[in-house]
């Protein structure tokens, strides 16, 4: 019985998962492929480490030893970074080599021209391990939602960000605290500016929303905000109105065209995302048929990852041993991406104004004048050396282009010390 050849490049967390898992299940794999799986090649940037599972004459730091052996069919790209992931993955494509990758900022930027490879070379180019890690989330998409309409896609896709949120909420801490302890337990790197700063929820938003809505969606497409500027006092506000704050990736059909977006928002406590807490992912998709379906997991880590991983490999060396080709890519379209003040939502404004009378006045006149109607106000922590107090104000449904304008206005009024946090509000009371 010939076994299924397999190449990994990068022997990392991930990689290391993966080669753990097919040391594991190798028998079981076996009865599920039809053929054993064989691991012969990994790809290393230091051949000396010493790497335990892997025999010495796999360990390679040369490319072209992979490609140029005709054994292997599926090479597994678990590298990481932009380059030269991409280009290896090209060049697999183009040695008519099938290719599993958990490469979110490749698949992000360059997935439409890979996908093309692949059909061109009549090989398959999966890659459900980039979004979600152990949440099968790519394949539904692909295959079992294809006769929805889809509409919208709400999701927590950072599980550094969710677990520093969490920790803010629960424990009243505040953000570099939550950042701490995070990377005191090795949730967040050294340099924590992807995950906080909501790049890694953009490169996955924009994978997500190519595949849900059929469009060309570049990451900087997405519109985009991080967490660092949330404090504790916003955690407050938000368990008094009866919500939780979660950083959502969004993207929602507006008028033909999408709006995108990776921003802190306040979420009503009896929505599902909101009880998603620590490092868990999930995703909330919205269709014509199936209303709402939320897929939820442990985001990252070698575990999820390499079951996602090697969920891909199983599938494509089932279908090296029944001769199935691989399946047509669908070809996105161009869209039009809209800026998030396109959409309409509920707002949470924190001010800082000068305590004395008819203050209020002044800012809801602002909002009246652009026809943004209040449905509460919190006034609290006044200063009574300073002579200010601090406003929260949430408003109904407005379009987000009105809020900008309406603060653009408010930043200069004489009352106004400070425009803090200005979050959307997801669930909760509607108008």
């Amino acid at each position: 019985m010939s076994a299924v050849g397999v190449a990994l490049l990068g022997a990392g967390n991930v990689g290391g998962g993966v080669i753990a898992a097919l040391g594991a299940g190798g028998s079981r794999y076996t009865a599920t492929v039809g053929r054993p799986l064989e691991l012969r090649h990994v790809l290393v940037r230091d051949s000396a480490r010493a790497r335990p599972g892997i025999g010495a004459a796999a360990v390679t730091t040369d490319i072209a030893t992979v490609l140029g052996d005709p054994a292997v069919a599926v090479v597994v790209e678990v590298m990481g970074g932009e380059e030269p992931a991409r280009d290896y993955i090209a060049r697999a494509l183009a040695a008519r080599r099938h290719v599993v990758t958990a490469n979110k900022e490749v698949m992000a930027k360059h997935g439409a021209s890979l996908l093309a490879l692949a059909e061109q070379h009549g090989v398959s180019l999966r890659y459900e391990a980039a979004v979600g890690g152990g949440i099968p989330i790519i394949s539904p998409l692909s295959r079992d939602l294809l006769a929805n309409e889809l509409t919208a896609i709400t999701a927590i896709i950072n599980g550094t960000t969710n677990y520093m949120l969490t920790g803010m909420a629960r424990d009243g801490v505040d953000y570099a605290q939550a950042l701490a302890e995070a990377q005191r337990l090795g949730y967040a790197e050294p340099d924590p500016s992807a995950d906080v700063e909501g790049i890694d929820a953009a490169y996955k938003l924009a994978i997500l929303c190519g595949l849900a809505f059929h469009v060309a969606v570049a990451p900087e497409d997405v519109a985009r905000s991080g967490i660092t500027r949330l404090g504790a006092r916003d955690f407050r506000y938000a368990r008094e109105l009866g919500y939780a704050i979660k950083l959502l990736a969004s993207g929602r059909v507006v008028d033909g065209g999408l709006v995108a977006s990776v921003q802190p928002t306040f979420v009503a406590l009896d929505e599902p995302l909101a009880r998603v807490d620590g490092v868990l992912n999930a995703v909330q998709i919205e269709g014509d048929l199936v209303d709402r379906v939320l897929f939820e997991g442990s985001g990252a880590g070698p575990g999820p990852t390499a079951s996602a991983v090697l969920a891909d490999v199983l599938d494509i060396a089932r279908d090296i041993v029944v001769g199935r080709p691989p399946g047509a890519a669908v070809t996105p379209r161009p869209v039009a991406v809209h800026a998030p003040g396109a959409a309409r939502a509920r707002y949470y404004l924190r001010l800082t104004v000068v305590d004395r009378p008819r203050v209020l006045a002044r800012i809801s006149g602002v909002l009246g004048d652009h026809e943004i109607s209040i449905a509460s106000v919190i006034q609290a922590e006044t200063d009574e050396h300073a002579r200010t107090a601090e406003l929260v104000i949430t408003t109904h449904q407005a379009p987000g282009s009105a809020i900008a304008a309406a603060l653009e206005v408010i930043r200069v009024l004489d009352v106004v010390v400070e425009v803090g946090n200005v979050l959307p509000m997801v669930g909760g009371a509607r108008a």
